[in-house]
């Protein structure tokens, strides 16, 4: 399994990587897999507070459409628009390719996510 140690995970499937006071979220290369290929990924609302575990956005592929969660408390403050013409870019590269970007209320809750190696051994 491919997996980048300079991020943080959800049991959710979402990868994590601060970016100064943003965080930038993406699905990890497992959940794209499974999914196959995509065909949208969207329904990002800019502007929108969030819980952690609420639903930021929806990624759907000719097999499963599938919600993507906020990992922590916090304001969604981009959507990557590249995504609305090629969602298969997620399948080309997961961790090149963000999703959406949040601005947490609490940074430390970067902390409370899992690490690479806590995420494999949950998603075996």
């Amino acid at each position: 399994m491919n997996l980048p140690t300079d991020r943080k995970y959800t049991k959710t499937h979402e990868w994590v990587l601060a970016e100064g006071d943003v965080f930038v979220v993406g699905i990890t290369d497992n959940a794209q897999d499974q999914l196959g290929d995509l065909v949208y990924v969207g329904d990002v609302n800019v502007g929108d507070t969030l819980n952690a575990g609420e639903t930021a956005a929806v990624v759907e592929s000719v097999k499963a459409a599938s919600d993507i969660y906020a990992p922590v408390d916090g304001e969604i403050v981009a959507f990557n628009q590249n995504l609305e013409e090629e969602p298969n870019l997620i399948n080309e590269d997961a961790y090149a390719n963000w999703i959406f970007k949040i601005k947490p209320n609490n940074p430390a809750d970067l902390e409370t996510l899992l690490d690479a190696a806590g995420y494999q051994e949950q998603a075996e």
